[in-house]
């Protein structure tokens, strides 16, 4: 087993208090697994995906565990966490084309980089040489300032020094936001690449683009409220969704093919709970047109299939 992830909590400090962006989460992610995780905006993924690599002073780890082959990664604190990044976490950040420095050249960037790792650079300019090769970027882009590339090559950059240092689990948030459809998928299969050549051992998707992670994901975590809704195969995620709020969130996708006379578009009626203060019981349950009385108690996140977990007094 890769990573294991234990009711954890990781609160945003505000004025009115504490808000629970993730509320006692709990998954395992096998070696080898590459696993999409989405849900609306609002829902948690990003701060569970920065929580993982703890890169935002803004979060409040207030309680859980996180264990990496078995050895508990300290997440509480940014210091601790310091020696495990890019070796055992790394992170291809949202918003990751601006994530390159516009003053510096991208050598420097990758030099910078290794240094501030304890990594001799130059005897690892061929590897990152071959890495932009295997991207379909010449080496003279290390030559360059980020401004003289375009958004698809920044992307694949990027993707490059994340995962120079052969990180046990990648987490690439949003890493196909703000590029054309084409470059999307090019930039997803080279993340699958990435994988199956060991650059790294697994990795998490962060998405609300369902339609890539079913070109890509082993398996599929969906999130609603600062808590986990179901998990399982992406195929069953796809086709046999158990969840409420799963089938809903799928059944608001156009699909190929089917014209809107033929089939409308259905949204999910009401809005997500106030994180600041959420109510008690399943989050869903306002929006949810199964929900009973057995709502007003939380569900438990639990497998009602071999490999298939649900949080739903109704399902299973």
């Amino acid at each position: 087993m890769t990573l294991v992830v234990d009711d954890l909590c990781v609160y945003y400090r505000s004025l009115a208090g504490d808000v629970r962006a993730v509320d006692g989460v709990s998954f395992e992610i096998a070696d080898g697994e590459l696993m999409g995780l989405a849900g609306e905006s609002g829902c948690g993924k990003s701060t569970l995906g920065k929580a993982l690599i703890r890169l935002d002073a803004r979060m409040r780890w207030a309680q859980g565990r996180v264990l990496l082959d078995g050895e508990e990664l300290p997440v509480w604190t940014e210091s601790g966490m310091d020696r495990h990044r890019f070796f055992d976490v790394s992170l291809v950040p949202q918003y990751a084309m601006s994530a390159l420095n516009p003053t510096r050249k991208l050598g420097r960037m990758f030099r910078e980089l290794l240094r501030s790792r304890g990594v001799d650079a130059d005897a690892m300019r061929p590897e990152i040489e071959r890495r932009l090769t295997l991207v379909g970027l010449e080496p003279s882009v290390l030559d360059l300032y980020p401004i003289e590339l375009s958004g698809g090559m920044k992307q694949r950059v990027v993707l490059v020094l994340s995962t120079l240092l052969d990180p046990a689990v990648l987490v690439a948030d949003e890493i196909t936001s703000a590029l054309d459809v084409s470059t999307q998928k090019a930039v997803a299969e080279m993340l699958v690449e990435f994988r199956d050549r060991g650059f790294v051992r697994s990795a998490v998707v962060i998405t609300h683009d369902l339609s890539i992670l079913a070109q890509i994901a082993d398996t599929i975590l969906i999130m609603y409220a600062g808590k986990l809704a179901e998990k399982a195969a992406t195929s069953a995620i796809v086709d046999e969704p158990l969840h409420p709020y799963t089938r809903m969130l799928i059944g608001s996708l156009p699909e190929v093919g089917v014209r809107f006379s033929e089939r409308r578009l259905a949204g999910i009626e009401g809005r997500p709970p106030s994180l600041l203060r959420p109510p008690e019981g399943c989050r869903f349950r306002d929006r949810c047109p199964l929900a009973t009385s057995r709502c007003a108690a939380e569900p438990p996140f639990r497998a009602v299939e071999d490999g298939h977990l649900v949080a739903c007094w109704e399902t299973g």
